[in-house]
């Protein structure tokens, strides 16, 4: 027997979702595309599996009924009988292995491929977009929802096999025994349908609801781990309790709606139901006694109702678990189907790149925002050259680092690279000769070799160890426990900020970079090590052509071009010295004490 397997790309599960938008049912079935034939396999198993519980009524009425009539031969006729049961018992056991063989390979395949398209799905929204969505909102949708899909499947191809099983079955051999018992049991499905409306659009407003309150919890709870450290400096645990407290509760407030929902739906129509199997038996007697059908029918016929009843009441119950995981469809498609993404197919793929750039009237304004953070931007760099922005917080300069690496497409103008205009320029294949070196480290829970090795293959170990040497980390690694092997924490946190922006500095400097972009990369550092670093950085040369935003001014000290921005315009250009000298905005900053 093979393994699960997923046989889909995440694409096609995207297309599905796109195919199928606003609704979450057809989505559902559509998902399984691939698989029909596991889950048709599955079914034959299962009705042979679950054969004994159909048979068991006919067998029963047949001995009842041997008993009653007392012909010779009925010993024989009953044997018989026992023999059939016995050997559909026996057959359960590798039944019910196959059908869930079958089934369990279609659900898992699809439930990994979910995730995976969700993975999949975000490297290739914006960086606008993600950050737009809580982190928790995010892991919400990927393990909540998926696992509510994944339930789903399980309770609806479950629970769907056997009532269709049951259901076929006990109306078949009614009908073939007695066409008026067959109309009391048709009876049914209006009852039901009527209960079933009643409760649906309640049932559906309170699982929508109760899932967006999950996934908001979801997020502040990320948002407040984060925080930890703020809210304990600034003794605000006792204010972080109580807003996490008020959240809380509007969960567990509308959690318990939808438990009051779900319960009343569930008691009408179990109270429907039994009701109908007291009528059914008052009936079936009555048509006994009258000679219709013989005495053993009776058990027959009350076994039958009982199941149908108790698959209708499994159908019935089966409606909020239906609700729910439509619900998760439709929260897990407002990812899939999300259309702000960064679009590479069909552009230009970059083979070399030697670094040369040119800003012409290059504008941009956030969304939702009039003012621009970057106004009528000319400025031509030249490959190998060393560029700094400064300027005061709000200025536009790490709006221009985000647009240099594609974060972002200027609003009007066109930012060119090597005389090819960027936004015609397949970025993945763009940001291979790009390092970027951010603000805020970004470390995951790995050695420390693991975090500056990250993305790239075939680096030897003396190209690793002169890399630690240029980043300042020599020193570092020798008191740290296990060398460059040692675990850096969540997050880095078993570091200090100097020693985390090295290893991020590191990351940079091991992929051999065309362009490097440093926001703030040495704002974590000491006097001493940003000298080390800032050396290290200036000895790269003409070998790569770097953007740098700094508010330290000895950082940039020894910058080819130093650009001073306020208000998104570029208000002075030069080099240290020729800055000085003009006695302009950069001289107040320096005479400020922003630098050294």
């Amino acid at each position: 027997m093979s393994s699960v397997k997923n046989g889909k790309a995440p694409e096609e599960y995207i297309k599905d979702f796109e195919e199928n938008k606003g609704h979450p049912l057809k989505t559902f079935m559509a998902l399984f595309k691939g698989y029909y034939h596991n889950l048709i396999l599955a079914g034959i198993f299962f009705f042979i599996k679950h054969s004994p519980v159909l048979v068991f009524p006919i067998v029963t009425a047949n001995i009842i009924n041997l008993i009653i009539e007392n012909k010779p031969g009925s010993l024989h006729s009953i044997i018989i009988n026992a023999i059939v049961i016995t050997a559909l018992l026996i057959l359960n056991l590798p039944m019910a292995d196959l059908q869930m063989h079958f089934r369990s390979i279609a659900q898992r395949s699809v439930e990994a491929g979910l995730r995976k398209s969700l993975v999949y799905k975000i490297q290739q929204l914006s960086i606008p977009y993600q950050k737009d969505i809580e982190t928790g909102r995010m892991q919400s949708k990927m393990i909540r929802d998926v696992e509510a899909v994944e339930t789903l499947s399980d309770q609806v191809f479950n629970n769907m096999m056997s009532i269709i099983t049951v259901s076929v079955a006990a109306f078949a051999v009614t009908a073939v025994k007695s066409l008026t018992v067959l109309v009391f049991f048709l009876l049914m499905g209006p009852v039901g349908a009527v209960v079933v409306y009643s409760f649906r659009k309640q049932i559906f407003r309170r699982n929508r609801t109760f899932r967006k309150e999950m996934e908001s919890a979801s997020g502040k709870v990320a948002e407040m781990v984060e925080l930890v450290p703020v809210t304990r400096a600034h003794a605000l645990e006792d204010e972080e309790s109580r807003v996490m407290g008020e959240q809380i509760e509007k969960i567990a407030e509308s959690g318990y709606q939808l438990d009051m929902v779900q319960t009343n739906f569930g008691a009408v129509s179990w109270i429907c139901f039994q009701l109908f199997q007291v009528i059914c038996l008052i009936f079936t007697a009555r048509m006994a006694l009258k000679g219709l059908i013989p005495a053993g029918d009776v058990v027959m016929y009350q076994s039958f109702f009982t199941q149908i009843v108790g698959q209708m009441n499994q159908l019935l119950n089966l409606i909020p678990i239906l609700t729910k995981g439509l619900e998760s469809v439709t929260s897990i498609g407002e990812i899939l189907t999300a259309d702000d993404i960064e679009e590479d197919n069909g552009k230009r793929i970059l083979t070399s790149m030697n670094g040369d750039y040119d800003f012409k009237d290059v504008t941009y304004r956030y969304p939702d925002n009039t003012d621009p953070a970057v106004l009528n931007l000319n400025l031509h760099v030249n490959a190998g050259e060393t560029v700094a922005f400064v300027g005061e917080s709000g200025a536009g300069k790490s709006t221009i680092l985000n647009l240099l690496v594609g974060f972002g497409q200027p609003s009007e103008g066109e930012i060119y690279i090597d005389g090819q205009p960027l936004s015609e320029v397949s970025l993945r294949s763009y940001r291979k000769f790009l390092a970027v070196v951010p603000q805020n480290t970004i470390l995951f829970s790995g050695s420390v070799r693991e975090n500056i090795l990250y993305g790239t293959t075939g680096v030897t170990e003396e190209k690793f160890e002169d890399v630690l040497k240029k980043s300042g980390l020599e020193s570092v690694i020798k008191n740290l426990p296990n060398g460059a092997d040692t675990m850096v924490g969540e997050h880095g946190d078993k570091l200090s900020g100097g020693q985390k922006q090295r290893i991020s500095i590191a990351r940079a400097l091991i992929r051999d970079p065309k362009v490097l972009i440093l926001d703030e990369a040495t704002s974590a550092l000491d006097a001493v090590s940003e000298k080390e670093v800032s050396e290290t950085l200036d000895s790269l040369g003409n070998s790569c052509t770097t953007f740098i935003v700094a508010h330290r001014l000895s950082t940039v000290r020894r910058a080819d071009r130093i650009i001073v921005m306020k208000d998104g315009k570029v208000i002075e250009s030069g080099t240290f010295d020729e800055l000085r000298k003009q006695n302009g905005a950069f001289q107040e900053m320096i005479m400020a004490g922003a630098g050294d």
